[in-house]
C-alpha cells in the first residue's frame, strides 16, 4: 500500500499534484481542505466550527481533524494507498496519523515536500481567490496563513527527516517536471 504525504505551504501546488499523482498510481485523495469545504457546504456543525477558524487563517484544532481523518480513512473500501493533503500539519497530527495508520496495517512511505518561494506562494493564492472566490485567499489572510505555515507546521519536515521519509520537489515550474520529480520519488520508495 502506498500511503503519501504531500507537504507544502499554501498555495505550493498539492492539490494540483495529488490529483495527478491520483490519475497516475490510481490511489486515493484525502484533501482536509476538500473534507471540510464539503462540511462548510452542508452547513453540519463541524463545517461552521470550522469555518470560524479558516476566516481567521487559522488551523482546524488537532481532536477535531484527527476524528475527521479516522472516519475518513473507515470510508474507504478499496484503494491502493492514500495520499494526505493538507494533512498532517502539525507534529501532534502527525503521530495522530502514524497511529491511525497502525492501527489499520499501514504506514506513511514517504513525504514528499513542495518547496516554493513565498512571492510565488502569494501571487498563485491571491490569483486562486480572483478565479474561484475563496474567501480566505485575500492577502491579509494569506500572510496569516504562511505566517502559521511557518510556525506550525514547517517543523514537521524535521519530524519526518528523522524518520528518512522527507523528499524535496521544487514545486513551481512547469506541471509535467514536477509530476516527474515525485514521480520518481515514488518509485524509488515503492521498490
Amino acid at each position: 500500500m502506498l500511503n503519501s504525504v504531500i507537504f507544502g505551504a499554501p498555495g505550493s501546488g498539492k492539490g494540483t499534484q495529488s490529483e495527478r499523482i491520483v490519475e497516475k498510481y490510481g490511489i486515493t485523495h484525502i484533501s482536509t481542505g476538500d473534507v471540510l469545504r464539503a462540511e462548510i457546504k452542508k452547513g453540519t456543525e463541524l463545517g461552521k466550527t470550522a469555518q470560524g477558524y479558516i476566516d481567521q487563517g487559522q488551523l482546524i484544532p488537532d481532536r477535531l481533524m484527527i476524528d475527521i481523518l479516522g472516519n475518513v480513512l473507515d470510508g474507504i473500501k478499496e484503494s491502493k494507498g492514500v495520499i494526505f493533503d493538507g494533512f498532517p500539519r502539525t507534529i501532534t497530527q502527525a503521530e495522530a496519523l502514524e497511529k491511525l495508520l497502525a492501527e489499520r496495517g499501514q504506514e506513511v512511505a514517504v513525504m514528499i515536500d513542495l518547496e516554493v518561494p513565498e512571492e510565488v506562494l502569494i501571487t498563485r493564492l491571491i490569483n486562486r481567490g480572483k478565479q474561484t472566490g475563496r474567501a480566505d485567499d485575500n492577502e491579509e489572510t494569506i500572510k496569516k496563513r504562511l505566517q502559521v505555515y511557518h510556525t506550525q507546521t514547517y517543523p514537521l519536515i524535521e519530524w519526518y527527516k528523522e524518520k528518512q521519509k522527507h523528499h524535496v520537489v521544487k514545486g513551481y515550474g512547469e506541471l509535467d517536471d514536477i509530476l516527474a520529480d515525485i514521480c520518481s520519488i515514488i518509485d524509488t520508495t515503492r521498490k
